[in-house]
């Protein structure tokens, strides 16, 4: 894993961007990072076409609105982040494009920032900006569709890692990533594989065959944490990636989800092609590394 030297949290001032920026000024503190909080806003022209020209009034109204912007993102949660190293920006254009961009240009180790949705049926939406920058970023991303109930900044909360692997290119680095956060919070870490059944024929799906899928990714999981040295308990249990992930950080009571994102093949490679469903059914805040 490497070092966070910096972590941006976009804020767009609700109570789910607040519970986000919690979780970063926590993982601020525990590596020293420096937490840049960026408010993305979007100029009349993007909204009004001509009729935002220069001397309107629409485009006064907008002017005053950025200075309050940025007096409000200068207050925005200013003791909690008391005795970290925060810089505030505000930038202009389309929100995820912004987003991206600036932590490319800044060269951040991390991205935090909260899903979108309300209601009862919150865990079955992905916010289009959040879709976005997940696609996009070059970055790990950190998020979740329940970070407003972050904890106290001060916490020692992640104690319980699950780290989920498809067992393709990027499993060392994923794993990678979940060691370090395993090794700078104390946290146990559990390793998971979901062999997903890959025919609707019940003789190709038999028990037996399921048994040699299972063992077939044990084994793979074994030499996975003998390269990395890690020190994690394996799980490989068959589904629907996403419900058994899900699942699992469930029963585990998992603090932190870590997983890989972007495209794959092959048997092995449906985890990142389901990383989407992952986060938007996650109990706990998802890392797509």
């Amino acid at each position: 894993m490497q070092t966070l030297e910096k972590i941006i949290a976009p804020v767009d001032f609700s109570e789910r961007s607040g519970g986000a920026l919690r979780y970063a000024a926590l993982l601020a503190r525990h590596f020293r990072s420096e937490l840049v909080l960026l408010h993305v806003f979007t100029p009349p022209a993007m909204e009004f076409g001509d009729a935002a020209g220069p001397d309107s009034v629409l485009s006064e109204l907008y002017r005053n609105r950025a200075r309050e912007v940025a007096k409000e993102l200068d207050q925005f949660q200013a003791a909690e982040l008391a005795g970290l190293v925060v810089r505030r920006v505000v930038r202009e254009g389309d929100t995820a494009h912004r987003i991206v961009e600036f932590a490319h240009d800044e060269h951040a180790g991390l991205i935090v920032m909260a899903t979108h949705g309300y209601g009862p049926f919150r865990r079955f939406i992905l916010g289009s900006n959040t879709a976005k920058v997940l696609h996009d970023a070059d970055c790990p991303v950190w998020t979740g569709a329940h970070l407003e109930h972050a904890p106290p900044p001060a916490a020692d909360c992640l104690r319980r890692i699950l780290c989920a692997v498809d067992l393709g290119p990027q499993s060392s680095k994923t794993l990678d990533w979940a060691m370090g956060l395993q090794t700078e919070f104390a946290a146990e870490l559990t390793l998971v594989h979901a062999t997903a059944p890959f025919s609707d024929d019940p003789e190709a799906m038999a028990a037996e065959w399921l048994e040699r899928l299972r063992q077939n990714a044990l084994a793979e999981l074994e030499s996975l944490r003998k390269q990395t040295g890690a020190r994690a308990e394996l799980l490989v249990e068959s589904g629907e990636p996403a419900h058994v992930i899900s699942s699992v950080a469930l029963r585990i009571n998992a603090d932190a989800l870590v997983i890989a994102r972007g495209s794959a093949s092959g048997v092995f490679g449906r985890l990142r092609t389901n990383a989407y469903a992952i986060i938007r059914q996650s109990p706990c805040p998802v890392v797509s590394v």
